[in-house]
């Protein structure tokens, strides 16, 4: 509302320079003085005269200035981050801010701006960077006076404003919409690694605080949950750090729920919650390469496993066999005894993967060694054997105890010689170790053939118990893998990959297709055939299934952190993927299930430092608001009622804050709208009446 006034003040305009009209003055005050001193008779007609026309020359003027007055501003500033969330903390806050808007409607001088201070992702409360956003936009000169509805947890208090006067020049008053004195428990992650390596144990470090509380308790209750499995509770001091140990049992994320017992009375329970997600990861993986001749495969091999940073590859190649030690003196013998006991007995469990390639049995192991390296897979090792002739022949590994842990026996036409060019099984299309390989052809298309090179020779099948990836065109299993125990195995019939790394004809994905079979032999989740996985991302869950099951994928059962299930339709991706997405807002551990398997996936909070600490404070704004002129209420009056202050208008330099009221000071801004002015001694009045008294005091001097 603007308020219209009219000012009316005198003004001169000089005729002649100040100077000039100075010394006129003067001049005029010396005449005088020398006439009196001589008695002359028209002192007073020359006096009334000599003012009259300095009077003239200065130039009177009435100034009129119509006035518009501005209203003030007031700016409310309302809290809307997580932690205003708590309790009734958003009820009370919307009812101050309610009536502050009604209150500031009854006031005609006053201008209320309402702006609101949302989440700033993990910054914390950014209140007076809001601040500062919204004074840029409001003239200095009619700001009344600032209101902050908040919790006090803010967290970008300038550090030359930290319990000194704000540089506003107005009073900032602060409403807290709680009840001083909360108590909160919280759970604090000290020490949380993101790694871990599989087969050994990482240590967290987690503290219980008790904030606001008389006497903190001595002890407090602390339950871990693994990936959904039972809980288990220990007893943890409070106030000190505490050591967790987690084994690493297998690759790939493990989420941990660290939740600890609610401190009686406190505001809220959740910061008493915090999710661990720690991601197994093998050390270097050892593989043990052993070809049983030298041929032209065997360096392909060995560049492809000596080029993986994270493979410590042991490689021998059997030259001679053991019935050969000839005696021959070790100076003059360029090669090694090769060290049976050592490899398949003492060392075997150490290593991740055995290769054998092209090896044959000619007696340099006894038969118990090769029943070492079936119990080794048997027990979570891995084989892979890539043969040629040797398989189908008298000294064909399928003849020893090796036998059980081979997805595939040798077929009664053995070698088979001619061009082909492998291709991608149905099953093949959908598991990871072929899916999407570059140049594959299309299982579902008949008339589809494989971009790649051929092959020349393979071994012909016998009985297959593992799972066919590969195939020749005729539908032979080329490529089997096999779960065995609680280790793999997987067997190619063929030498004759090789031609690939050369780039005959085209060449193919040899490099790619064989480090999937090396990963998925060693269990690396992100080639497990059947597996669901879910992670969060940007506030959502994102869930993906493999499988190399056909038919659509299944619902999935969606847990929340509170124990609430929901149903949610997957889409299909691919052949045997699907994937889904839903909201993920509150923090903990997520869960889904598609009837088969779990995944769990950590959900952290979406502003940490707003549940830090969750109690209502003053001790942050009480510097601030109190050197400015304010201060600040607690508006909680119990039962969910908000005790709102009354609004005031004050006198800059006035008391601008009392116990039941705040105080919004009067700016008096305003605009001129108009000026008039007027000649009070115009030259058509002025000149008469000078030369008229000019003439009488002449008069009366000669008279």
């Amino acid at each position: 509302m603007k308020i219209e006034q009219v000012l009316a003040t005198l003004r001169f305009d000089p005729l002649l320079p100040v100077w000039l009209l100075a010394a006129l003055g003067v001049l005029c005050v010396l005449v005088l003085a020398l006439a009196g001193w001589r008695r002359a008779r028209g002192v007073i007609c020359r006096a009334t005269c000599f003012a009259l026309l300095l009077l003239w020359l200065a130039g009177p003027r009435l100034v009129q200035e119509t006035w518009e007055t501005l209203p003030d501003i007031a700016l409310l500033v309302v809290d809307q981050t997580a932690s205003m969330r708590i309790g009734d903390r958003a009820s009370l806050a919307g009812q101050a801010r309610a009536q502050i808007e009604a209150q500031a409607e009854r006031l005609a001088d006053l201008e209320l701006q309402t702006i609101t201070v949302p989440e700033a992702g993990n910054a914390g409360t950014k209140l007076f960077a809001a601040i500062e956003r919204a004074l840029s936009g409001i003239p200095r000169g009619r700001l009344a006076g600032i209101m902050a509805i908040t919790d006090g947890q803010v967290h970008d208090v300038p550090d030359t404003m930290a319990g000194g006067v704000p540089q506003w020049g107005v009073p900032l008053h602060v409403m807290i919409p709680a009840r001083a004195g909360e108590t909160d428990r919280r759970l604090r992650l000290i020490e949380a690694p993101g790694f871990g390596i599989v087969g050994k144990s990482v240590t967290l470090q987690v503290a219980v605080d008790d904030l606001g509380a008389g006497r903190p308790a001595a002890s407090a209750t602390l339950t871990i949950r693994r990936d959904g499995e039972a809980p288990r509770t220990e007893t943890i001091p409070v106030g000190r750090a505490y050591p967790i140990e987690v084994p690493i049992t297998r690759a790939g994320p493990t989420v941990l729920d660290l939740s600890v017992a609610p401190l009686p009375g406190e505001i809220s329970v959740i910061n008493n919650r915090a999710v661990v997600e720690i991601n197994g990861v093998r050390d270097r993986l050892r593989v043990l390469l052993v070809s049983g001749e030298p041929h032209s495969g065997e360096r392909t091999w060995r560049r492809l496993l000596k080029a993986d940073p994270a493979v410590d590859l042991v490689h021998f190649t059997i030259l001679r066999p053991p019935e050969k030690d000839d005696m021959t003196p070790l100076n003059e013998l360029a090669l090694i005894a090769f060290p049976v006991r050592e490899l398949f007995q003492v060392k075997l469990a150490e290593f991740d993967l055995v290769i054998l390639d092209r090896f044959q049995n000619r007696g340099l192991l006894p038969l118990p060694y090769f029943r070492n390296i079936a119990d080794h897979v048997r027990n979570g090792g891995a084989l892979l054997m890539s043969v040629g002739p040797e398989f189908s022949g008298p000294t064909s590994l399928a003849t020893t105890p090796l036998a059980t842990a081979i997805p595939v026996q040798p077929g009664a036409n053995m070698v088979l010689d001619g061009a082909f060019r492998p291709t991608v099984t149905a099953l093949g299309s959908r598991h990871p170790v072929t899916a999407a390989l570059e140049g594959a052809n299309d299982p579902a298309r008949t008339d589809s053939v494989p971009g790649w090179g051929p092959w020349y020779r393979r071994i012909a099948p016998g009985q297959v118990t593992g799972e066919s990836v590969l195939a020749t065109p005729d539908g032979a299993p080329l490529l089997v893998l096999e779960r065995f125990g609680q280790g793999r195995a997987a067997l190619l019939l063929s030498d004759q990959i090789w031609l690939w790394s050369r780039g005959h004809l085209g060449g193919g994905p040899q490099a790619e297709l064989l480090r999937r079979v090396a990963h998925w032999l060693m269990q690396q989740p992100e080639l497990e055939e059947n597996a669901l996985t879910a992670r969060t991302e940007a506030g959502q869950l994102r869930i993906e299934r493999r499988t190399t099951d056909e038919g659509p994928p299944p619902r999935l059962t969606i847990t929340d952190p509170d124990g609430r299930t929901s149903t949610l339709d997957m889409t299909a991706t691919g052949p045997g993927r699907a994937r889904a997405t839903i909201a993920a807002g509150a923090p903990g551990v997520w869960q889904a299930n598609d009837g088969a398997r779990s995944a769990f996936a950590a959900a952290g909070a979406a502003n940490p430092m707003e549940l830090t600490d969750l109690r209502a404070t003053a001790d942050l704004l009480a510097g601030p608001a109190r050197a400015s002129g304010g201060g600040v209420h607690w508006l909680e009056a119990g039962a969910g009622r908000a005790e709102i202050p009354a609004l005031r208008r004050t006198d800059p330099g006035r008391d601008a804050s009392g116990g039941s009221w705040i105080g919004l000071q009067r700016r008096r801004d305003h605009v001129v709208t108009g000026i008039s002015a007027a000649t009070l001694l115009p030259s058509w009045a002025a000149l008469p009446l000078i030369l008229g008294l000019a003439i009488l005091a002449w008069r009366r001097e000669g008279a």
